[in-house]
């Protein structure tokens, strides 16, 4: 077992009607709020109402920010972050899934700062303070909602990356399963499968601790048990809480304890999908991550049998790439670019944009070679 720290400062209002206590601990932070979301979903189906109206109660003065996109851009969070500092806002309020609270978390450290986001990004800034971030979580997947990590594309420097830090811990983040109630079947299929590829990152770091993997092994097998019942009862209460929560555990530091770190190898994989072609995040990881274990199936067999055993009870290799695989179309997600509308004239390119990226893990290496595999695997 490797050494390690644990840190979560992340309060977390788990459950029904959470929300009802938004805005006295929004108001704790200050007066001035800075609202940020996205495209208009929160608004169809009354989300932005509720949370307007807790911060009224309390007499919060609002500034919006809306329009952030699926896979978001950094030209949002220097807009967003120029408002907040013009209207010397107090706190940050993120209603929305992921890319909300990851553009929301780089806003806080741009308006404490004044500096860039992509200086942020590209560590060429190391920050220093933030604004305090409260968030009103409305998909299941990212787990960033309990976590210091935000991931932000350029595409004027052709990336799509992730920067971690302390600072990006939210203070408070509500978590009312009812708020993800309406989003679509291909959605929470993605964020399904998102939150079990955070498991596995961490599973095949570096470091085998017997009790993390454990855990890892029961947050993946729990979400496989309730991911296809979800599929086809979205609007069910419970199914919702259980993959909720699922989604907060895999991504909130437990699943490293006694590691090193994850290896996320795939998600820079799937990062490179998700910039080319808009593809989204979820989508991207499960093409990705079946290629990546046939990639490793000779390199690390005992790794990925023990996985397979623990999780699917099979003994092979080759019949735990196949039980993901039949997973991931259980519930909808794609497998190959070909299910995304990708053929054999996009694999130059995206060759291209994997080399100009470095793609790798931090535990197990990728070079041009494995490049190649990898793109033919997924076509």
């Amino acid at each position: 077992m490797e050494n390690f720290v644990a840190y979560n400062p992340t309060r977390l209002h788990f459950g029904k009607n959470v929300t009802n206590s938004l805005g006295k601990t929004v108001k704790q932070y200050g007066n001035r709020v800075l609202l940020v979301y996205g495209k208009g979903s929160v608004k169809k189906f009354g989300y932005y109402d509720r949370v307007i109206e807790q911060l009224n109660k309390f007499k919060l003065a609002i500034t919006e920010y809306s329009g952030i996109k699926p896979n978001p851009v950094v030209e949002d969070v220097e807009k967003a972050a120029a408002l907040g500092r013009e209207k010397n806002v107090d706190v940050i309020v993120a209603l929305g899934g992921g890319s909300v609270i990851d553009s929301a978390k780089i806003i806080g450290l741009c308006i404490a700062s004044e500096k860039s986001a992509w200086d942020f990004m590209k560590w060429k800034a190391t920050p220093e303070a933030t604004i305090p971030l409260v968030t009103v979580l409305t998909l299941a997947a990212t787990g960033t909602e309990m976590n210091g990590a935000a991931v932000v594309q350029n595409h004027d420097t052709g990336e799509k990356i992730g920067f971690v830090n302390e600072l990006n811990f939210p203070k408070h983040s509500f978590l009312d399963p009812q708020f993800t109630a309406t989003v679509p079947v291909n959605y929470t299929a993605y964020g399904i499968v998102d939150l079990i590829t955070h498991a596995l990152e961490a599973y095949f770091g570096e470091g085998e601790p017997s009790l993390t993997d454990r855990i890892t092994f029961s947050i993946i097998k729990d979400a496989m048990y309730w991911g296809p019942r979800l599929i086809d009862d979205l609007e069910n209460y419970e199914l919702r809480a259980n993959i909720m929560l699922d989604a907060t555990l895999a991504l909130n530091g437990i699943t490293n304890y006694g590691k090193k770190g994850g290896d996320w190898g795939v998600h820079a994989i799937g990062h490179q999908l998700s910039f080319l072609y808009d593809t989204p995040h979820g989508a991207s990881l499960s093409i990705a991550y079946p290629a990546w274990l046939k990639l490793h199936k000779e390199r690390i067999p005992e790794r990925i049998q023990k996985l397979g055993r623990e999780v699917f009870g099979v003994d092979s290799v080759d019949e735990t790439i196949s039980s993901f695989l039949r997973f991931f179309v259980s519930v909808r997600s794609p497998v190959n670019l070909f299910d995304i509308g990708i053929d054999l004239t996009k694999k130059s390119e995206i060759l291209d944009q994997m080399v100009k990226n470095k793609v790798t893990g931090f535990h197990h290496n990728l070079n041009y070679e494995d490049y190649i595999t990898l793109v033919n695997s997924m076509l």
